[in-house]
């Protein structure tokens, strides 16, 4: 980030003061803070000044800020300087062209409205045109990616800019008017550029459908629904149920089969035969 400084002392006003409704806004804003907290609102505050003040930000203003919350000028300094949002130097009385130079910008033509700003306005950044009506700087991404490039002035958009639709839209700027903001090159929004292939039917996004038809039904159903089973009396748990028993047709299980070694001994006691070493003496085996 660049070092950012105050306006020299000869571009200083004397003073700064709130007009009575900034004055009582301001006040309103700081009590929404608990206190001790009231430094919270310094960057509001810094805002609200800035924008009576027609763009920029001047030192008596930061002061008369200070001294409203409890706070040293240079706490204000520090939050001022850090914060490119704060316009350090005069600006155009009429605009302040704050041109994106981001990647997505830069690579859709932002480079040729820079230069039509140095050709229009002055060739270097922060300085004022020969009429002091109009200035601008390069900004880092505003935002409106998919709509580039474009430039913000004030709180306003305006996208999809050629080089010719900023020579427009300073021309509109220098007699004093307002031009239409947004999209330039007849987009409503961020749509394709080959037009909609969605939402084609304006009562899907414009409202005119609230209140009406089988949607409003549907909802109304939903809601009485909800409303009914939150109202019931809730179930008794049911009790586990046992597992149910096997059908009565099932086949006996399989018994194992009998080991060859048992077959052979069952057969022998069948038959009366004597056990080999049956008719020894105790303790003698048989050769």
């Amino acid at each position: 980030m660049s070092v950012r400084r105050l306006a020299p002392q000869e571009l200083q006003p004397e003073s700064f003061a709130f007009t009575a409704e900034n004055q009582a806004w301001a006040e309103k804003t700081i009590a929404k803070y608990p206190p001790g907290r009231q430094a919270s609102a310094v960057i509001p505050l810094l805002m609200r000044a800035q924008e009576q003040a027609g763009g920029w930000l001047s030192e008596p203003a930061m002061r008369l800020v200070g001294d409203m919350l409890g706070m040293a000028p240079i706490r204000v300094y520090e939050v001022a300087t850090f914060y490119t949002q704060f316009q350090l130097l005069p600006v155009g009385k009429r605009a302040h062209i704050q041109v994106c130079g981001t990647t997505p910008c830069m690579v859709r033509g932002a480079g040729d409205l820079i230069n039509v700003c140095k050709r229009r306005i002055h060739e270097e950044p922060f300085h004022l045109s020969k009429s002091g009506d109009l200035s601008w700087e390069e900004v880092e991404c505003a935002g409106t990616c998919v709509n580039a490039p474009m430039i913000q002035v004030w709180r306003d958009v305006y996208e999809d800019l050629t080089p010719e639709d900023l020579e427009n839209i300073l021309d509109a700027f220098e007699r004093g008017e307002t031009p239409k903001t947004g999209p330039q090159n007849g987009r409503r929004s961020s749509e394709p550029v080959t037009g909609l292939r969605v939402l084609t039917e304006a009562s899907l996004y414009d409202g005119s459908m609230v209140g009406k038809g089988e949607g409003l039904a549907a909802a109304l159903a939903a809601i009485a629904a909800a409303k009914a089973a939150a109202e019931a009396p809730a179930a008794e748990p049911a009790a586990a149920a046992a597992p149910p028993a096997p059908p009565k047709n099932d086949p006996a299980p399989a018994k194992p089969p009998v080991a060859e070694a048992v077959k052979a001994q069952g057969s022998a006691d069948a038959t009366g035969q004597a056990k080999p070493g049956a008719d020894k003496p105790n303790g003698v085996k048989p050769s």
